[in-house]
């Protein structure tokens, strides 16, 4: 059964485990994996969420010890689960746990294996809350940044994936936030991360990028759908060069069409309701006719025109020094993004 009494367990750094990655337990409940975790983890919660709730009241309310007895009652029975559930993950014996803290539900699990024949077993100093302050460290450091702009429907996503086919480092912070940043945003997409999710993926991703070269990232306002950007990280934005394709209205309410072809009229309309305030009530009940007529063209060239007024507001934000305009008669991947980084050599 576990112990009040741990034996000896051995601690490694996140930046250890970073450096030499090894299977990864999460022994935290549901609920708290679900908030936030670190990328690659899977989660063996010792205890659930509504257990996990009665020990805290508990050790608040009474005592630590009453807490711990409930918190063995809970775990027990559970001990054949935990350990077939982890050698599911490590079947060699090798293998690293945390929890919030790096405290006494990781050391006791931690305990557990050891006693069932893991032998290769580590705990992270710190837990959790170690990775997340490496997080803010890393958000609040200088980056080299540049920024992909153009108006809404300019192809943007798609170049940001072909600058990652030549070897560029670039980041599709809307494919990360499962979010295309607008009203209509959310159709088609997978259910939002939370905003914690959402920064652990983000920095997974660029703790492999070489520091010593640009990263690539799309123009975005501090929140995509739900979701919002670091703070530190969204003032560099604001301070970086953009690259902003100019390609007509028109072409870009072709390309909309074609990209939101898969879309229920339904979803386009509770779309369009959601900006009516500044559409205005004539035009929202256009757009809805024209809707119900099959005219998407129509309706999404009156949508770019308040999304066009809002990106340029939000341009305004941006040194207009470092603003790079660049002309583009189509919405064709390969030549806008050649058209991207000849202008990013010729400025080198």
């Amino acid at each position: 059964m576990f112990h009040y009494f741990y034996i000896v367990i051995q601690s490694i750094s996140i930046q250890e485990l970073l450096a030499d990655p090894k299977p990864l337990i999460d022994v935290r409940s549901p609920g708290e994996f679900e908030q936030g975790h670190i990328p690659g983890a899977v989660n063996v919660p010792l205890f659930s969420d509504d257990e996990r709730a009665h020990i805290g009241t508990v050790y608040v309310r009474r005592s630590r010890d009453e807490a711990m007895q409930i918190g063995y009652a809970y775990a027990n029975p559970k001990k054949q689960w935990f350990i077939d559930e982890v050698r599911n993950v490590a079947p060699d014996g090798s293998v690293v746990i945390h929890c919030w803290r790096g405290g006494m539900r990781s050391r006791l699990f931690a305990e557990h294996l050891h006693e069932n024949g893991f032998e290769n077993i580590s705990v992270i100093t710190g837990g959790y809350k170690s990775w997340r302050r490496l997080l803010n460290e890393h958000w609040s450091k200088p980056h080299q940044v540049l920024i992909l702009g153009g108006y809404t429907g300019s192809g943007k996503t798609p170049i940001v994936k072909k600058l990652q086919e030549l070897g560029h480092q670039a980041i599709d912070l809307e494919g990360l936030a499962c979010h295309k940043g607008s009203a209509f945003g959310a159709i088609g997409q997978k259910p939002q991360p939370t905003t914690e999710q959402f920064e652990n993926n983000l920095y997974d991703i660029w703790s492999r990028f070489n520091p010593a070269l640009p990263v690539w990232l799309e123009d975005e306002s501090c929140n995509i759908g739900k979701v919002n950007l670091p703070a530190a990280l969204f003032t560099q934005m604001r301070a970086a060069p953009v690259f902003f394709l100019d390609i007509p209205r028109s072409v870009r309410a072709e390309y909309l069409v074609t990209d939101y072809a898969a879309a229920s009229i339904d979803d386009l309309k509770e779309s369009i309701l959601k900006i009516s305030r500044r559409l205005g009530g004539q035009n929202v009940n256009q757009a809805l006719q024209w809707l119900d007529e099959g005219n998407l063209y129509e309706v999404a060239f009156l949508s770019l025109s308040y999304y066009d007024k809002a990106y340029s507001r939000g341009l305004e934000f941006h040194d207009n020094k470092k603003v790079l305009m660049i002309a583009a008669e189509s919405i064709n991947t390969e030549k806008n993004t050649e058209l991207i980084l000849d202008e990013y050599e010729r400025g080198k």
